[in-house]
């Protein structure tokens, strides 16, 4: 068919699956029009252009790897990282075409589970009513959104200010957006951002972090054979994950967060220990059949 484009073939072989399977899936209904319109929502409206050329639609958007986002010209670690909880968000909320809300409620106190669903024009809105509203021109492009704010934990007020072009001078001005995003992100949100900041080895949140292609070395090649066409490990949000719940939002936690949020690295190393042990029992019972097998041979 003469298909250049890598991510126009990824959607043929995403709709010939999708037909082949016959199963109803909720992300099929959203065009890559509706797609375009969700990027504005979340923040990121200067990538429309690459995401139209790409006919990315919903049912796409799940699919996206670390390596779709580069060719897109999406390289910016925190925008990877904005898409990557606002696809989360989507699959919260089963592909709701409408699941972000444009406006805040009138409720004073939202709830994470409400915050969660925030669009960025929703976090500018609240920027003003917290009387912030000279910087919040300043999110716009920013991809800064409920999901994001709630979902990384990496995300604070240090960095929200640092989007906002907020000088550091401006200790009281500073001081009142930490108070107004404590009271939006709540008390147990707050705890765990706390907690992953003092971890040892965090690396904090930037602003100008740039996502590096992932490069398969010498000693990866052996496993091409055994690594499965649809492997999910790749994509940026995994569909199929083991779910984790914080503030009453649910979050996911596979292989594909390592390096993107200090969140997910620590609680894939509580099971190394586990998977490590495994493998012990798994060589010792091999060496032992092994010698055995060998002890009978040479009798």
């Amino acid at each position: 068919m003469g298909m250049k484009h890598p991510l126009h073939r990824k959607k043929l072989q995403l709709a010939l699956r999708a037909f082949t399977s016959k199963v109803a899936d909720k992300s099929s209904e959203l065009d890559h029009i509706w797609v375009t319109r969700w990027l504005d929502d979340i923040g990121l409206p200067q990538y429309k252009d690459q995401f139209h050329e790409a006919r990315v639609d919903g049912r796409m958007i799940q699919y996206l790897t670390v390596n779709d986002l580069l060719t897109l010209k999406v390289t910016s670690q925190l925008h990877h990282l904005s898409i990557k909880c606002a696809i989360h968000v989507l699959h919260a909320n089963k592909f709701n075409p409408n699941c972000l809300r444009r406006r805040p409620g009138e409720e004073k106190h939202p709830s994470p589970s409400e915050v969660v669903q925030w669009s960025n024009h929703c976090v500018m809105e609240w920027l003003r009513a917290v009387d912030l509203a000279e910087y919040a021109p300043n999110l716009r492009g920013s991809g800064v959104h409920g999901g994001l704010i709630i979902l990384e934990p990496r995300f604070s007020s240090e960095t929200l200010a640092l989007l906002l072009n907020i000088p550091p001078q401006k200790t009281l001005l500073r001081r009142h957006l930490a108070t107004a995003f404590a009271a939006l992100v709540g008390p147990q949100a707050m705890q765990e951002k706390r907690e992953y900041g003092n971890a040892t080895g965090h690396v904090p949140l930037t602003t100008t972090a740039k996502v590096k292609p992932k490069k398969l070395g010498f000693t990866q090649f052996s496993h091409l054979r055994k690594r499965k066409p649809d492997e999910s490990a790749d994509y940026i949000c995994p569909i199929d994950s083991e779910a984790l719940t914080v503030n009453g939002v649910s979050r996911v936690l596979t292989p594909a967060h390592r390096g993107f949020s200090s969140t997910l690295d620590r609680q894939a190393e509580k099971w190394q220990p586990a998977a490590i042990k495994a493998h012990i029992v798994f060589f010792f019972f091999f060496f032992f059949f092994f010698f055995n097998n060998c002890t009978v041979n040479c009798s």
